[in-house]
């Protein structure tokens, strides 16, 4: 694989980290669903890595689109349901993703694993299903400063533009899944509101994304603000619907993960 970036060797050693703090992954033992019951955890949880897209957007280092490749092929291995392959907006304003449609059509798809796409608006949606894109994802915020800073536009601009591309893709029979970022916080505003978080998640969710993940975009949820913000949204929401997106910013990942399946 050759030289490999930090934030890679990361991607591929989460999957680890999860099995060993949280038993994901690992055989059912007899009985798992009682045991489950018992200790309050469910008995499945299903991981969407981002990795390729999250992990990476952000790197100054223009990562080559052979190991972006190589990774998601060797994420595919490990069991994972859903991998995240990248992101089909702007080169100008992400720069590390300019080559989606490539690393799209250069990936080995395994059965059984879903490879979503990123896709911001119209435009996006139709250039990732000319790659091959079979599910794809749209990205809100519950932040307005937030969301003009990241999309450059309103939440209600937002909400437009993701109902074109939930029409497009239910005509299409493709899959949408939604995302709320700054769900605990904003780098912006602070404090965000429970219930401007469920406001938005449920518009996603009534305009056909069928699972709406709730991000803890800059890390500063803790357990409590985690049980609160949720507690607001399944008001909304079915549970079976929602999914959490935490950062470890600050070391509180795993503790908010843990409060999120137990809810």
């Amino acid at each position: 694989m050759g030289t490999v970036p930090s934030a890679l060797k990361h991607c591929l050693s989460y999957q680890h980290l999860l099995k060993e703090q949280l038993w994901i992954g690992e055989p059912a033992a007899p009985h798992a669903g009682q045991e489950s019951q018992a200790s309050g955890l469910p008995e499945y949880i299903k991981i969407v890595e981002v990795g390729p897209r999250d992990g990476l957007q952000n790197e100054k280092v223009i990562v080559p689109t052979d190991i972006k490749i190589e990774l998601i092929n060797r994420l595919s291995k490990t069991g994972l349901p859903a991998i995240e392959v990248t992101s089909f907006v702007s080169s100008k304003w992400v720069p590390q993703m300019a080559d989606h449609k490539e690393v799209m059509r250069g990936i080995e798809r395994h059965p059984g694993v879903q490879y979503p796409v990123l896709t911001p608006n119209l435009q996006g949606f139709h250039s990732a299903i000319a790659a091959g894109a079979t599910e794809v994802s749209v990205f809100g915020a519950a932040s307005e400063s937030f969301s003009k800073m990241n999309i450059n536009c309103s939440i209600e601009e937002s909400i437009e533009k993701f109902e074109e591309v939930a029409k497009s893709a239910r005509n299409m029979n493709i899959p949408v899944r939604g995302y709320v970022s700054c769900a605990l916080g904003c780098p912006y505003e602070g404090n965000i509101i429970p219930a401007k978080v469920a406001e938005v998640s449920k518009r996603l969710y009534s305009m056909g994304c069928y699972e709406i993940s709730l991000g803890d975009t800059i890390g500063v949820g803790t357990p409590g603000s985690m049980k609160t913000m949720l507690e607001a949204v399944m008001k909304e929401i079915p549970l079976s619907a929602l999914a959490v997106h935490c950062h470890d910013t600050y070391g509180q990942a795993l503790a908010n993960i843990l409060t999120a399946i137990q809810v």
